[in-house]
């Protein structure tokens, strides 16, 4: 029997200044799959309910393959591969750069590239009780509902974040990635680099490796068969479609139409919910 949900949520309003969204998947009888896990904006947290999640090739090529329960991804300049034989089922969590301090106690800057078991960030009594709250439940909505109260429990202090930084990284996200390094130092009255270099260690990148990813996952959830890339480029913020491109090599490691094709079969083979998922521009 072919099993194949999908279901995604906003968390509770207490918790939106930390995670954008959820994505519930589960999955079998499918052909086995490997999926790029491309940059982006928001760390990733996973939290399998069956079988483990098997990453093939972490972004850090220094990280050797691994299996995990519960994973917890910094953000990154570079795709993780990660692998299923056709079965497949977890939340996965988009949690924002600055929650990473309210939720795990740390800034995302100290898990920038890296991939790393969600116990040995926040203990193997809070790791256990985020991934038991959705194991408990049969029904999405159950297990939502579940996690946004766990999380809640998790909620700390996020006062350590300069506000500063803040602003710097809404204004990245709220314009796609095209404003200047030259004048968010300049709204917020610092210089260029103290604020690349404050902005890095709260969150992993640097302000123009943010912007660059920033405009890149913007460009490719809006590619789609038919839409042709120089428009595309045009309308997030590339120069041309040259630049798109090597945007495209770089975070994702294949052409714009390489990556779309995949996708397009992987999704087809019902795949593609682990490592990315939609989100709202």
């Amino acid at each position: 029997m072919t099993v194949d949900e999908y279901v995604q949520a906003r968390p509770a309003p207490g918790l939106r200044p930390f995670v954008g969204w959820y994505s519930g998947y589960r999955q079998r009888g499918l052909p086995p799959g490997v999926h790029r896990g491309l940059p982006s904006p928001y760390l990733t947290l996973i939290l399998t309910l069956d079988e483990p999640l098997t990453v093939r090739a972490h972004p850090d090529g220094r990280q050797p393959p691994g299996t995990y329960d519960t994973l917890l991804g910094g953000l990154h300049l570079a795709p993780a591969l990660i692998a299923h034989d056709g079965a497949q089922s977890g939340v996965q969590i988009a949690v924002h750069p600055l929650g990473c301090r309210a939720l795990f106690g740390l800034p995302a800057g100290e898990l920038g590239g890296l991939d790393v078991d969600l116990p040995a960030v926040i203990g193997d009594r809070a790791a256990s009780a985020l991934r038991s709250a959705v194991q408990a439940h049969d029904r999405w909505p159950d297990r939502f509902a579940a996690l946004d109260t766990t999380l809640l429990r998790l909620r700390g202090d996020n006062s350590k974040i300069n506000p500063d930084v803040g602003y710097a990284y809404e204004r990245l996200l709220a314009t796609g990635g095209t404003v200047t390094v030259r004048d968010l130092a300049a709204e917020v009255g610092w210089s260029t680099r103290h604020l690349t270099t404050r902005f890095r260690a709260e969150t992993g990148l640097g302000l123009k490796e943010a912007a660059r990813v920033t405009r890149f996952d913007r460009a490719r959830r809006r590619l789609r068969p038919g839409v042709k890339l120089a428009d595309l480029a045009a309308a997030t913020g590339y120069f041309d479609q040259a630049h798109l491109a090597r945007d495209f090599h770089a975070f994702a490691g294949v052409a714009p139409t390489r990556w779309l094709a995949d996708e397009i079969a992987f999704v087809q083979a019902g795949a593609g919910l682990t490592a990315e998922d939609e989100r709202h521009d």
